[in-house]
């Protein structure tokens, strides 16, 4: 069944669209995580702020290791214990630069767009535990965008259900509900990990 909703969600993403698709936590607008006029849609889709980052998510932490400068030691022995939802917060992202005043962003398959990565640099990524998300993600062949869908400031939604009329007419593409079963219904832990390998717990 997902193989088939991956083939279509990996196609909107291409097209650089906006998907409407359930993750291992709970409902996600998704785009292609290096395309800047992607990720400015589902800033203003959202009513969010763009000086805000955004969660990505990873097929696996080969991926990460494309995207970030460097990967702690500790990050990696994290994600091999890991056994429920957790984002890493890594210090150093691979990303294009802001572009210039009236300049067109361009995106750039092998550098994050400058919009998902917070001012300091870092950049939070999360390897699903979830086959649709995981095996997405994986065809597409780089990040995707996994911010909760819902308008900033309201609740993220757990179901399909709860998710408003609003943020459902502003995507390109939903994935079938009947795939929210593999998700948990609650945000991620958020941890962030130096270089040095020292941990901060943002969120449990």
């Amino acid at each position: 069944m997902y193989t088939e909703e991956c083939k279509k969600a990996v196609e909107v993403l291409r097209a650089g669209g906006i998907l409407l698709y359930p993750t291992d936590t709970v409902w996600g607008l998704g785009c292609d995580a290096t395309d800047p006029e992607a990720v400015a849609r589902i800033f203003k889709i959202k009513n969010r702020s763009d000086s805000k980052s955004l969660v990505l998510l990873a097929s696996d932490i080969d991926m990460v290791a494309r995207y970030v400068k460097e990967i702690p030691e500790m990050a990696v022995q994290l994600v091999e214990v890991n056994d429920k939802p957790m984002t890493i917060i890594y210090p150093g992202a691979v990303a294009a630069g802001v572009p210039s005043s009236g300049e067109k962003p361009v995106a750039d398959r092998y550098r994050l767009a400058h919009n998902v990565v917070a001012e300091d640099g870092s950049v939070g990524i999360r390897i699903p535990m979830m086959d649709f998300c995981k095996e997405m993600v994986r065809r597409f062949g780089r990040p995707v965008v996994s911010t909760s869908a819902n308008i900033s400031g309201e609740p993220a939604p757990k179901s399909f259900s709860e998710i408003s009329q609003e943020i459902k007419s502003a995507v390109d593409y939903t994935v079938d509900p009947v795939l929210e079963k593999g998700s948990t219904g609650q945000a991620s832990s958020i941890i962030m990990v130096g270089l040095d390998s020292s941990i901060r717990i943002i969120r449990k």
